[in-house]
């Protein structure tokens, strides 16, 4: 592949991270008025995981070996089911606006994470991370979380594990191509069935168009389209590149909640959001410097 191409690929890639996955967070809104939080995410995953699966083996693609589905498994497990599930469940009592405005310190988390595999975190990049749990900080004592610690630390442990497996991900045996992204969303889908079902939830009665359209839109545009270019940037840039998403999600989830949602957003939110992204602009502009 040229450079040129190459270089378009990436910017198309991250045009999708960048703007489709900071919709998301209000289709999952949506979505959550009519299916359980756990039920709707792995049918998400689940589907898209079952048709970029099927399509891959029909372009020629080679099913995956034991390992791999082993490695598929583990990242499906720590990215679809544990970063998006849990984001799911913890929006039944936060807003999208600020689910995303918490999931934007994964560039800081992957900065830390990427310390186990040998990567030396600068003193640009600890600055950043100092500001940017600032902002975290600002969140809860400025009452956006209105005393609910634990809707807090699930949104932090969902970036978390989202950027440690993003990070572990480089450094796995896992299917080339979009294969690895099929693998990965049809395991974690399965995980958030079962957890579903252990959970007790049950189909819902009743399911509006709303929530239909959501479903679609989280199928489509937000795994087979997002997932897939997300993953593809991990395999071609670094994994804080890949992240810069976060720079941008939150933005554009402020903007969709206001205007399709009508969401409320506080000025100490409004404090946060410039902190965080001050703080992953520091970590980012660092990982540039360096590579």
């Amino acid at each position: 592949m040229s450079h040129k191409n190459q270089s378009l690929l990436i910017v198309l890639a991250l045009f999708c991270t960048y703007f489709i996955w900071g919709s998301t967070y209000l289709a999952i809104r949506f979505g959550i008025e009519s299916f359980p939080p756990f039920l709707l995410a792995g049918m998400r995953f689940t589907i898209a995981g079952l048709i970029l699966y099927a399509v891959m083996r029909y372009l020629g693609s080679p099913n995956p070996t034991k390992k791999q589905w082993v490695s598929a498994t583990i990242v499906g497990i720590l990215l679809p089911a544990l970063g998006n599930g849990t984001v799911c469940y913890v929006q039944q009592t936060v807003s999208s606006s600020v689910a995303a405005l918490s999931i934007a310190t994964a560039p800081i988390w992957m900065a830390i994470f990427s310390s186990i595999w040998g990567h030396k975190i600068s003193n640009r990049e600890w600055l950043g991370i100092a500001v940017g749990f600032a902002g975290i900080v600002l969140l809860n004592v400025g009452g956006t979380f209105h005393g609910e610690l634990a809707s807090a630390l699930l949104l932090i442990f969902a970036a978390a594990s989202w950027s440690f497996g993003s990070v572990w991900s480089k450094h796995m045996d896992l299917p080339s191509g979009l294969m690895a992204s099929a693998a990965q969303m049809l395991a974690g889908g399965i995980a958030l069935l079962c957890f579903s079902a252990l959970q007790g939830e049950t189909w819902p009665q009743n399911i509006s168009y709303k929530s239909w359209g959501a479903m679609l839109f989280l199928v489509v545009l937000g795994s087979l389209v997002t997932y897939s270019a997300f993953q593809w940037l991990l395999k071609n840039v670094r994994p804080l590149v890949a992240s810069s998403n976060t720079f941008v999600n939150p933005v554009v989830a402020f903007i969709v909640g206001i205007w399709f949602a009508n969401e409320h957003v506080t000025s100490s939110e409004y404090i946060a959001l410039g902190i965080i992204l001050i703080g992953v602009f520091l970590v980012l502009s660092a990982s540039s410097k360096e590579n």
